[in-house]
């Protein structure tokens, strides 16, 4: 693998949030020896959330970190996406084995800890801060700085704010921006959101009680509750609460009361488990409920949290950038959030690896291109996850949104996929990967740039072998250092 980089000084990188958009810069930045920090408000890393999906989008990704085989060693494939109702009721299936055929990579459900701890393996220990919660942001002489709540103050080249939806680095930011009066006026809304959920893992179950366990793909199923503003997906589960104007401005001043990010207490979570044991389940013997689930799950492993959806329109400004959530939050149906926070990763440390000197021309330059590159995409995925929320909705556009389901052509079905699939950046700096399904990615500017950037200074170390093998054997045998042995 290789990692050639430039003889000029590299730039430090500050990246605030160790979500796994910023581990997976991080661990960019790793592989070609670009300098970094990452700061974490936690005290410590918590095992929280479900499952997520990752697969074609971000395996070429996967191959070049050296990640793919301990991953598909941890996830489980799945082809199929069912939703059924309440009653037992089959609805039509979601045929996502089209996905593979197209990109050569087959879908494959993780549990988010586990995914979080491969990346956290790959980030070095002094290179990660604990307890690091961002005060202010600063630019001055060519350089960023931050200041966090011990007083602590560090200083960089580039600050990345990968932080999540209640970025502290957009908010400081913004803050800065409105006061100068030029932070548009969409920017200074609320994130608006019209679900709550909750996210846990059960403990290891028994498989003859629960046998769909053994079974070699993941099964991945919504059930759909009947005038309850309820769905679920398990083993992994998210149990999701459909909210009307009136529950989610309550739901709101409940969030600004606790906290500042969108994680809630133990207390709001066991509140929403209460309210959904009862909740039956197509699982284990047929006669299961939520309630099993949530028995079967520790208590500090269950959260409460809010899905906003909103595209931010400011995503950079001087030597500070957004990632991920921190600059677009997606509706989890399309299962596209953490994919998306992951090419922004990608995409941003081609730009850096590429970047022709320190200076802020130069890197406010690259912010715009790497805006340019990803908004459209953003903006697709962002539709797509609508459209299949509209899948869980219990109103009338859940009812239209179901039937047209059922009687969607393949070929438009098909044309969804390629458009989402088509999107699978890769790192220009280390080798390529060859595609192997039947598809090719979609062009990525930042990629070709930074191979462009990589094959000319492997070009120039390779001349300056040449030289120094040239000079070594036209002089006399060289003499030993000082203290060499």
């Amino acid at each position: 693998m290789s990692t050639a980089t430039s003889t000029d000084p590299q730039p430090h990188i500050l990246i605030v949030g160790a979500g796994l958009g910023g581990l997976m810069l991080g661990a960019s930045l790793e592989r070609c020896n670009i300098p970094y920090t990452i700061f974490e408000r936690a005290s410590t890393v918590k095992p929280l959330g479900s499952a997520l999906s990752v697969g074609g989008q971000i395996m070429p990704v996967f191959e070049q970190l050296g990640l793919y085989e301990k991953y598909i060693d941890m996830a489980k494939p799945f082809t199929v996406s069912t939703d059924i109702r309440e009653s037992g009721e089959s609805l039509p299936a979601l045929d996502l084995k089209v996905a593979e055929d197209m990109c050569g990579y087959s879908g494959y459900i993780v549990a988010r800890p586990l995914l979080y701890d491969l990346f956290l393996s790959q980030i070095p220990k002094h290179k990660i801060l604990f307890n690091k919660r961002v005060l202010t942001i600063s630019e001055k002489e060519e350089k960023v700085t931050i200041q966090t709540s011990d007083n602590s103050i560090y200083e960089g080249d580039i600050l990345v704010g990968a932080d999540g939806a209640y970025s502290a680095v957009r908010q400081r930011l913004y803050d800065a921006l409105e006061k100068e009066g030029k932070l548009p006026k969409s920017d200074q809304e609320d994130l608006p959101f019209n679900c709550t959920c909750l996210v846990g893992q059960t403990v290891p179950l028994d498989v003859d009680e629960f046998p769909q366990l053994k079974d070699p793909e993941h099964p991945f199923i919504n059930t759909l509750g009947d005038d309850k503003p309820f769905t679920q997906n398990t083993i992994a589960f998210v149990v999701i609460e459909h909210l009307n104007e009136k529950t989610s401005k309550a739901a709101q001043e409940q969030r600004f009361r606790h906290s500042e990010n969108s994680e809630w207490g133990p207390h709001a979570a066991q509140t929403m488990c209460d309210q959904t044991r009862d909740f039956p389940i197509p699982f284990g013997n047929g006669k299961l409920t939520l309630g099993d689930m949530y028995d079967r799950t520790p208590k500090d492993k269950i959260s409460k949290v809010m899905l906003e959806e909103k595209i931010f329109k400011t995503w950079y400004h001087g030597r500070t950038v957004l990632l991920g959530d921190a600059c677009h939050k997606l509706h989890p149906s399309g299962g596209q959030g953490a994919i998306t926070a992951m090419h922004d990763a990608i995409t941003l440390a081609n730009l850096i690896y590429a970047l022709p000197s320190n200076t802020s021309k130069d890197i406010e330059h690259a912010f715009e291109e790497y805006k340019a590159e990803r908004l459209p995409p953003v903006i697709e995925a962002s539709k797509g996850s609508q459209l299949l929320s509209l899948l869980l909705n219990r109103g009338i556009l859940g009812t239209l949104a179901l039937l047209f389901l059922k009687y969607m052509p393949r070929w438009l079905w098909l044309k969804f996929v390629e458009g989402i699939v088509a999107n699978r950046p890769t790192l220009g700096f280390l080798r390529e990967i060859e595609n192997k399904g039947s598809k090719p990615a979609s062009v990525s500017p930042s990629t070709e740039k930074a191979r462009k950037v990589y094959n000319k200074r492997v070009i120039a170390a390779a001349a300056v072998s040449k030289w120094s093998l040239r000079q070594s054997l036209s002089s006399k045998p060289l003499q030993a250092a000082p203290n060499a042995p």
